[in-house]
């Protein structure tokens, strides 16, 4: 079964996940007009402070809306060489945090391979309105397991590609990133690969979501948590400005 995607899905849902922030930004906007009427504010900032809140608010939509409808994220062209590379994959792993809407298209992607899918969500760990949100609306991959995410159930050296797909952000604790690759790592064959995708906390992700770019990691507290984690390499490849994929060996 495949998960057809529709028309502006992408931005949908970071709008729909994300609403309270929209809530409070249009209500924190109107009580600026309603002050402007009220109170003598200068013009020029006034329209500062209005073209800053819009800014805020827009350019997530535009930039998601970029990312996830218009640049061919969901087709997985991107793959094309490590599917080269891995077409005779017996056993693939796809992990999630709750939101699911990949593990269909790798299925399409690696029609040969066993895909075995895993959601790592807690309820009191990974504490994310959105996320809590985006659960209710997911397409769950049959089989899904739920799992803590630092005890995957598969053997070790077993696993040809674990996929991370825009997932391991949510695990906040850096100390528990490090346990949940350790886990990772254990999965793959020698010749195995972990492919994670990400935004990162960087200036193209600040200009895109400003203060929201925080919900992200560094470059470099992935690459410490992947080091620490005893991945032979880490090898990063921007996928538009705003999303890097790192494929990590173990």
């Amino acid at each position: 079964m495949e998960q057809k995607r529709t028309r502006f899905q992408g931005v949908l849902n970071i709008l729909s996940f994300n609403r309270h922030f929209y809530v409070f930004g249009l209500a924190a906007l109107a009580l600026l007009f309603i002050s402007h009427s009220i109170l003598e504010w200068p013009d020029a900032l006034f329209g500062m402070i209005i073209a800053a809140f819009l800014y805020g608010l827009v350019m997530p939509l535009l930039v998601s809306a970029y990312v996830y409808d218009f640049s061919g994220y969901y087709d997985l062209h991107w793959m094309k060489k490590l599917i080269g590379e891995y077409e005779q994959a017996d056993l693939i792993v796809n992990i999630n945090a709750g939101f699911d809407e990949t593990s269909f298209i790798l299925e399409e992607k690696f029609p040969r391979a066993i895909l075995r899918a895993f959601d790592f969500y807690n309820a009191k760990q990974h504490t994310e309105m959105a996320i809590k949100r985006a659960r209710k609306v997911s397409l769950v991959y049959p089989d899904t397991q739920l799992i803590a995410s630092d005890a995957i159930p598969a053997k070790d050296h077993s696993v040809d590609l674990v996929f991370l797909l825009s997932a391991a952000h949510e695990i906040r604790s850096h100390e528990e990133k490090i346990r949940f690759l350790k886990e990772c790592r254990r999965l793959c064959k020698p010749a195995g690969k972990v492919v994670m995708v990400e935004h990162l906390r960087d200036f193209p992700n600040f200009l895109a979501f400003s203060v929201g770019f925080t919900h992200f990691f560094s470059r470099r507290v992935w690459k410490n948590a992947f080091d620490r984690a005893g991945f032979a390499t880490f090898r990063e490849t921007k996928f538009t400005p705003f999303m890097s994929i790192f494929e990590c060996t173990p």
